[in-house]
């Protein structure tokens, strides 16, 4: 702007006018008319929706409410903000999003045929971590998604939620006395005392439990594991890793021997990382695969720290599986 066309701006100012760009050029307006006309673009009908000034208070309440006032084919509807995030994230999100946003939301009383579409081709829409379904009287709530993709001996490329309940299932010995003989696949857990979890879970998710390829030890040797093989893996014992994020009481490292933790469950599931209060449940000790001595198994404490416990003890079977 040219200095002379800076003083004529100063005097419109001065007498109360406006100067506005126009299609057919610049005009010149009074500020009074200027309000009314805003005024007016305000009161329309057409203006945000349709949202007017006799509204405003209507609006000003949706807001205290934390709700949003979005404009739908059936007219303008009052969502609360958190749904009004998460539908738009919906839209786009990918999975690596969508596993580290809590939202929490129940899903329903059965994995629908839709649901189980958008988990087949990955791109997991209406799910996001924490959200959960209520079936057979459980919380049965996703804790992670695609966790296990690629991963075992044969490549496991079958997109998947990971579900576990909120509580044990039932409690139930690792062993009938305190040994640790075979590590978890020659425990009496793995042999038959998981069969009424898989027995729940099949029924609570029917045709819809995957299989994957898992190394779970299968020997110890001075109450350390000392072995492992790849087992077809479905429903199992979370372990330490996948509860904690890394070891507290199993094979580490004494700067002599390299220790192998049999697992391709490497890293901690998503929903223990993002919110930990669903680590335990407060009202049971749950077991987890992990060996700690030749008489001890790993657990969740009820009390929310780290533990062990003699094998022949009757604590919490919590499931963690594959869906897809």
């Amino acid at each position: 702007m040219k200095i002379t066309d800076y003083e004529k701006v100063q005097a419109l100012a001065a007498s109360n006018i406006f100067l506005l760009d126009g299609p057919n050029g610049t005009k010149t307006i009074a500020a009074d008319a200027l309000a009314k006309a805003l005024i007016g673009l305000l009161s329309s009908k057409d203006f945000i929706g349709g949202v007017n000034l006799s509204e405003l208070t209507q609006v000003n309440a949706l807001v205290s409410g934390n709700k949003l006032l979005v404009g739908t084919t059936e007219g303008n509807k009052a969502i609360a903000a958190e749904d009004a995030l998460f539908a738009m994230l919906d839209s786009f999100a990918p999975v690596e999003l969508r596993r580290v946003l809590f939202r929490g939301k129940n899903l329903g009383t059965a994995l629908t045929a839709v649901q189980k579409a958008a988990i087949k081709d990955g791109s997991f829409k209406g799910m996001f971590l924490g959200d959960y379904w209520s079936i057979g009287g459980r919380i049965w709530r996703i804790v992670d998604m695609d966790y296990w993709y690629n991963c075992g001996d044969t490549a496991f490329t079958s997109h998947h939620l990971v579900i576990m309940p909120d509580e044990a299932l039932y409690n139930a010995q690792m062993n009938t006395t305190n040994i640790t003989t075979g590590g978890y696949v020659g425990s009496e857990m793995y042999k038959k005392n998981l069969a009424n979890a898989k027995t729940i879970v099949n029924a609570a998710f029917q045709g819809s439990v995957l299989t994957h390829r898992e190394h779970l030890c299968n020997a110890v040797a001075n109450g350390k594991q000392s072995g492992g093989a790849w087992f077809d893996s479905s429903i199992e014992l979370p372990s330490e890793i996948m509860m904690y994020g890394h070891i507290h009481f199993g094979n580490a490292s004494d700067g002599n021997t390299i220790p192998n933790i049999y697992t391709s469950s490497k890293t901690q599931l998503a929903l223990f990382m993002v919110c930990p209060r669903f680590i335990t449940d407060r009202s049971h000790a749950q077991w987890l695969r992990d060996v700690v001595s030749s008489a001890y198994f790993a657990l969740v404490s009820g009390f929310g720290d780290t533990g062990y416990g003699g094998a022949s003890n009757s604590l919490g079977v919590r499931p963690v599986f594959p869906v897809g």
